[in-house]
């Protein structure tokens, strides 16, 4: 987590983009093209949601207030995304015969 420390504070400290702290109960994710880019989740309990919000060299470029309630379907279709991944690929390294040696 060190390296998404060292970005929030980077963009915190940007004078033309002021960036509110992140709260405790929240968490940074980088973009897989470059740490320019990320995203930030933030639970609100005085609003019962949870904010996703893009940012791009600082700047929250979009957000999104998910309700609390809504939460947990979210983390079932991420995990069943997953799993099916990880299906697809498992199948994918059944059919690659080991090379001769």
């Amino acid at each position: 987590m060190r390296v998404l420390t060292a970005w929030v504070a980077s963009v915190t400290l940007d004078p033309v983009h002021p960036v509110s702290t992140l709260p405790v109960t929240g968490e940074v994710f980088l973009d897989a093209r470059g740490s320019e880019r990320a995203l930030r989740v933030s639970w609100h309990a005085e609003a019962d949601v949870v904010v996703l919000s893009l940012w791009r060299q600082g700047t929250c470029t979009g957000t999104f207030r998910l309700p609390a309630e809504d939460v947990p379907d979210l983390i079932e279709a991420l995990r069943d995304s997953l799993v099916r991944s990880y299906d697809a690929a498992s199948a994918r390294l059944g059919r690659v015969e080991p090379s001769a040696g």
